[in-house]
């Protein structure tokens, strides 16, 4: 009991780094079409700002966040203007091409920021634990999970309620027609992209939380973002969260108890339980438990 107690919340806390980046992910997917390869190593260079802002300025934890997020956004919106607003118009594959190659592009410009040296994002949970019916909790996976819902509510909100979430939400339904309603379908893909980069920098700056440090080895991490949106559908705001989760805990009870019942499946199967359930789920549903299914006649 005591450490399926433990092995939940560490699943939730994992799932809620992994509904940040699935909702990173949506957002884009939504909003053009086009699966963002770039978002790793966006969420790399976002904990890197953050442990900039903590190191250098001296800022608290959550400051620095922040602060992290904005420049993030920043340079998600410079990045879709530049890199694929060109792009407008051509089939998705040759635009997601094209973030596979900013993907590399930013990992290398995150790896010279980086360097040989720890970066530390100063986080105020550590290693602290806390004792919940005789179980250990950390407190970061408790952190994680309750930050990341928080966003994402906040996000869901804007979407669903302000004039410019609306107008976005139009625009991932009919580009067409959104333009036709004076709509300014180039701004709201820069706004997607910049909402995208945020959410990828929370996550990276969660992520690298605990003391593990900021490194550029860490945006494989990201990848498993994507068993998390084909789970939950990729144009799905609630799938992503529901995958995450899901995703999160089959990860950690993988890693708790395989060793004991199933030790001849070998060290480290938990790393590819996210894309064995990939795998399945694109035979069974292909458009996730909650992706929208596009019927085409011929």
């Amino acid at each position: 009991m005591d450490e399926l107690l433990g092995s939940i919340v560490r699943g939730t806390g994992l799932g809620g780094l992994y509904a940040l980046l699935g909702v990173s992910f949506v957002i884009i997917y939504r909003a053009t079409g086009v699966i963002n390869f770039a978002t790793p190593a966006l969420m790399i260079l976002g904990a890197f700002f953050t442990g900039a802002f903590g190191s250098s300025l001296g800022l608290p934890f959550f400051v620095s966040v922040v602060l992290a997020m904005i420049v993030m956004a920043a340079i998600g919106m410079v990045t879709e203007r530049v890199a694929l607003r060109p792009m407008v118009g051509r089939p998705a594959f040759s635009a997601a091409t094209v973030t596979v190659g900013l993907f590399i592009i930013l990992l290398i410009v995150a790896g010279r920021l980086i360097g040989s040296e720890l970066v530390n994002v100063n986080d105020p949970f550590g290693l602290n634990t806390i004792e919940v019916l005789g179980s250990t909790l950390f407190t970061l996976d408790i952190a994680r999970l309750i930050i990341a819902m928080v966003a994402i509510a906040i996000v869901g909100i804007f979407l669903a309620r302000s004039r410019t979430g609306l107008a976005m939400r139009a625009t991932a339904l009919d580009q067409e027609t959104s333009l036709a309603q004076g709509i300014n379908v180039g701004r709201m893909f820069g706004l997607s992209w910049g909402i995208s980069a945020a959410m990828a920098a929370l996550a990276g700056a969660m992520l690298t939380a605990g003391g593990s440090g900021v490194e550029t080895t860490a945006a494989l991490f990201a990848l498993k973002a994507l068993p998390v949106i084909i789970l939950g559908g990729l144009d799905s705001i609630k799938g992503a969260v529901i995958g995450g989760m899901i995703i999160g805990i089959v990860e950690s009870l993988t890693r708790t108890y395989q060793p004991l019942y199933l030790p001849w499946l070998g060290a480290g199967f938990d790393i590819i339980v996210p894309y064995i359930i990939m795998i399945i789920v694109l035979m069974v549903r292909p458009y996730g438990l909650f992706g929208t299914k596009e019927v085409v006649r011929v």
